[in-house]
């Protein structure tokens, strides 16, 4: 009996995982039925489509529309960059 995939098993059903805030808003948006998907490359989080349509808008980055950070600390939360600059941009693609 391998003990390592004994142990993953066992990790696997004591771990609960916590959502983010990036992972709530994303399903708050679902719930909206308004499907919006993000890539990262650290520390900017972008969106990359809303509802099958590309993001073309630049947004505090020079590569994509920026929706959040990467927590520069262990520990710390996902910030967001403007909410209202966020929901504008929803509301032109959904």
């Amino acid at each position: 009996m391998n003990i390592k995939k004994n142990v993953t098993i066992i990790m696997d059903q004591i771990i609960i995982k916590k959502m983010n805030k990036l992972e709530v808003f994303i399903a708050r948006m679902k719930r909206l039925g308004i499907k919006v998907n993000v890539m990262g490359n650290a520390p900017w989080i972008y969106i990359d489509e809303i509802n099958g349509k590309r993001v073309t808008e630049k947004f505090e980055a020079e590569h994509g529309f920026t929706v959040a950070w990467y927590p520069v600390r262990l520990g710390a939360e996902i910030e967001f960059t403007d909410i209202r600059e966020i929901f504008k941009l929803i509301r032109k693609y959904a």
